[in-house]
């Protein structure tokens, strides 16, 4: 055994490694990415010398350090087609689908008190509206399909006259499937109710637009375009309609009366340099991400039985691939591929062994969502890794089914649904 620099414990191989691989190889780019090293040149003046408080405003150091953040307000609304005085800072996504859910409903709660989500959203949201439904407000959980995509007609029939928000995620972090955003933004601003969506996994991704998609609230955060941990932006609305939003963490007043306290120049400023290489490289960046991810499937699918993929991959995240490896324990097969870092489940969660609630959501039994794999590509993987993790999880899947029984009773023809199992 050694490390590899960083303190990550790897297991030695005696066959040499594929020219350009080194090893842990990470494949986890849904749950953080790496820092851009352009995003660290950016930041480092304001780590080092330009220290100012942004809000100190009667000295140099406060008015360079308020420059670069409304440089960096620019930055992020240009990537979503917004305006600079629509862009809110925060520490990252959690506080700003936070803040967007319960301003929104303490703000509108004379309007109405029902809320529209649905049921493979992220924690963030799912547990923001449960601690509201606490305090007297009515949620709806949308269902998905199969596919992971939500029925628009039951969207339709959900809203009523007190429902005040939708909020249903751009993209989701543990299948990939991209959900008719524009579309729904369409209904809900026919019915005259305010549309917010948790883009992290889409923003900088793919193409993101606030007017051509009615957007009115929109979350994103900086690790998840290789930028810093620790910050993240909320998108408001101001006109058609301006959208108003209670604050919820009370102070100085800072970022126009939404969101007080100091803010985090160094990881604004990392956000917005993040914000504007995506802006720039996104387009050619998704092209090489999808052939990696499509090659990285047709030698899973061509070298293995019993593959599934989860979720629409019509309607999918360029570096997303979720897949199901039928008769083989989720936990077993990570650990034999302890140099290759990938999920089986959403970042989020992975400290528990309960099966994938969105996977559930789409119909997977708790035995396939169990031997459940998202691969997550990035911006610095390379063929010669994705190579590496195929051939990796082919030969630990052939092993591990050499020891299933049930996957050799298959193999002769034995109806597994005609057996009675014993009760444990």
């Amino acid at each position: 055994m050694s490390t590899n620099g960083t303190g990550v414990v790897i297991a030695e191989s005696s066959t040499p490694l594929p020219e350009g691989v080194r090893l842990p190889i990470y494949l986890d780019n849904h749950a953080t990415t790496p820092l851009d090293p352009r995003v660290l040149e950016a930041m480092m003046p304001y780590l080092t010398n330009i220290f100012g408080n942004a809000a100190s405003r009667n000295h140099s150091f406060g008015w360079e350090a308020e420059k670069a953040v409304e440089k960096a307000r620019e930055q992020v609304a240009k990537l979503i087609g917004a305006t600079a005085k629509e862009v809110i800072f925060t520490s990252g996504a959690t506080e700003s689908n936070n803040l967007a859910l319960k301003g929104i409903a303490e703000m509108y709660r004379e309007r109405g008190n029902h809320i529209i989500t649905q049921v493979t959203e992220h924690k963030a949201v799912l547990d923001t509206c449960k601690k509201l439904e606490k305090q007297g407000y009515r949620v709806t959980y949308l269902p998905v399909g199969a596919d992971g995509l939500i029925d628009l007609e039951d969207l339709k029939r959900a809203i009523d006259d007190k429902t005040i928000l939708v909020s249903i995620m751009y993209a989701n972090n543990e299948i990939g499937v991209i959900q008719p955003v524009r579309e729904i933004g369409a209904i809900c601003k026919e019915k005259g109710v305010l549309f917010h969506t948790d883009a992290v996994q889409a923003v900088g991704k793919i193409p993101v637009d606030v007017q051509k998609d009615n957007i009115d609230v929109l979350s994103l955060s900086g690790h998840k375009l290789y930028g810093p941990k620790g910050v993240g932006a909320l998108y408001v609305r101001r006109r058609n309609p301006r959208v108003q939003i209670s604050e919820q963490i009370n102070g100085g007043g800072h970022e126009r009366g939404m969101r007080s306290g100091t803010l985090n120049v160094p990881g604004i400023v990392g956000l917005g340099a993040a914000c504007e290489i995506a802006l720039n490289e996104m387009d050619a960046e998704a092209k090489r991400e999808k052939e990696l991810r499509d090659y990285l499937k047709h030698k899973l699918e061509s070298a293995l039985d019993y593959v599934h993929v989860n979720g629409n991959m019509e309607h999918h995240l360029p570096g997303n691939l979720n897949m199901s490896f039928v008769y083989v324990e989720g936990e077993s097969l990570l650990m034999g591929i302890n140099d290759v870092a990938v999920s089986s489940g959403s970042a989020c969660t992975s400290a528990t062994l309960e099966p994938s609630y969105v996977l559930k959501a789409l119909g997977l039994g708790d035995d396939v969502a169990h031997s459940s794999i998202r691969f997550g590509l990035g911006r610095f993987n390379t063929k010669a890794e994705v190579d590496y993790v195929a051939d990796k999880i082919i030969d630990v899947v052939k092993k591990l089914r050499e020891l299933s029984p049930l996957y050799e009773m298959v193999k002769e023809g034995i109806d597994l649904s005609k057996i009675e199992w014993a009760a444990h």
